[in-house]
């Protein structure tokens, strides 16, 4: 005991130099307080070796519960619950703190032929202030990273990527601009500093009116505009979000989001909410989070987001992986994302999908119980044959099957705001 003892006090003093810790051991009781000390300290190391976005005091004063996320430490969630914090963003209005996102612009004459060689989607035909999703592909027809592309009327194009990717996709976007630049094209990077804020929720309009000149009611979904809100300047915001309803997201200077978010839950319509309540929200309106239900093995279409890629695209096979993926589109693959619902115990990620005679057919991404339907919700690849809405099929929880069926998306409607 006294071994262990003394090799649990080494560590303590290895890890904190300063630390005076009393060397003479006596009870089982000094291990506990010893063992807690020191997970107490690991996970203090652990959070000062995470990113912080610039709010990330001002979560710890809100109470909100820090957890370790694509390297970043952010809240999962406040003293409200997971479900209640859900609620209210479907009710009223929620903030949430996505500056550990990548921001991008991309200047020069060249760089929406630029982008157009990373991307599956017609950024040309884009009109000025406007955004689609897209995806990077490469040329395997694997998704490297979704992402939302903004051609701005302020001479360069505006990118919101993931964070989990950032390194990936900077890297990627640094190694196309050498070979474009070494071609003679005239395009730049710039990556940006800048904290964002999602602000979502049916009440999302009427509260952020208040602090802005222009007239909200002419952004419309996926547009995007440089604006002064409530006094803070050079913020730009975009209608969009990753929950269904109605929002924006707002690029703000690093030194003024504290500020800013501060003014924002003045009203009483709002509250901040965090990651649990993103992720649920997500997956009601079946949305992808890249890592779980998209990722470098599958392809637009075996994703179901054919859509995204650019008609013009199609035509041109013109973007990383077209050999691959323009043929898919006309013919079947051999597994696609689809939609299940159940009750019954929750569906999670890595759940086996079974066919009605027990065959494993798939695998489940995301899972959740729904807030709003007060049923269990999830999507997943399963093989084509079993891909028709309706479909009964089932899924292995705790070595039992439980029944499921194959579901459209989005589970709940959304509410985009379209004019």
């Amino acid at each position: 005991m006294q071994q262990f003892n003394a090799k649990l006090i080494n560590l303590l003093e290895t890890l904190v130099p300063h630390l005076k810790v009393c060397k003479i051991i006596k009870s089982e009781v000094t291990v506990f307080l010893l063992c807690t000390c020191t997970t107490s300290l690991m996970f203090s190391f652990c959070q000062a070796a995470l990113k912080k976005t610039p709010l990330f005091d001002f979560h710890r004063e809100q109470g909100g519960k820090m957890v370790e996320f694509a390297g970043w430490s952010m809240p999962v969630q406040y003293k409200d619950s997971h479900i209640a914090s859900h609620m209210h963003t479907r009710e009223h209005c929620s903030i949430f703190d996505v500056s550990h996102m990548l921001q991008t612009k991309v200047h020069g004459k060249d760089r929406v032929k630029f982008m157009e060689s990373l991307v599956v989607a017609d950024i040309a035909e884009l009109k000025d202030n406007q955004g689609t999703l897209t995806l990077f592909t490469n040329e395997k027809g694997g998704i490297i990273d979704d992402l939302i592309v903004t051609k701005t009327d302020q001479g360069y194009l505006y990118v919101v990527s993931n964070a989990g990717c950032a390194e990936k996709d900077s890297a990627h976007m640094k190694g196309r601009l050498a070979e474009f630049k070494y071609a003679g094209f005239d395009v730049d990077l710039e990556f940006l500093d800048c904290a964002l804020i999602a602000v979502q929720g049916p009440t999302m309009s009427r509260v952020l009116q208040a602090g802005l000149k222009e007239d909200l009611s002419k952004l419309t979904f996926m547009t995007s505009t440089l604006a002064t809100v409530f006094e803070v300047p050079d913020c730009r915001v975009t209608r969009c979000g990753y929950t269904g309803e109605d929002g924006v997201e707002i690029s703000v200077p690093q030194s003024r989001v504290v500020e800013l978010t501060e003014k924002l839950l003045t009203n009483s319509e709002v509250k901040l909410a965090g990651l649990g309540a993103r992720d649920s929200l997500r997956l009601e309106a079946g949305l992808c989070l890249y890592g779980n239900d998209i990722d470098e093995t599958t392809t637009p279409v075996e994703a179901a987001l054919v859509w995204t890629i650019g008609k013009r695209r199609r035509q041109a096979k013109d973007f990383p992986g077209a050999d691959i993926i323009v043929p898919q589109i006309k013919a079947k693959t051999a597994k696609k994302r689809v939609g299940l619902v159940s009750t019954g115990p929750p569906v999670r990620q890595h759940t086996p999908i079974l066919s009605p005679d027990g065959k494993v057919i798939g695998e489940v991404t995301s899972g959740c119980p729904s807030p709003c339907l007060k049923r269990n919700i999830a999507m997943g690849y399963v093989d084509a044959a079993f891909t028709k809405n309706g479909t009964g099929i089932q899924v292995e929880v705790r070595k039992k099957a439980v029944p499921v069926t194959v579901s459209k998306m989005p589970f709940v409607p959304t509410k985009y705001y379209s004019g």
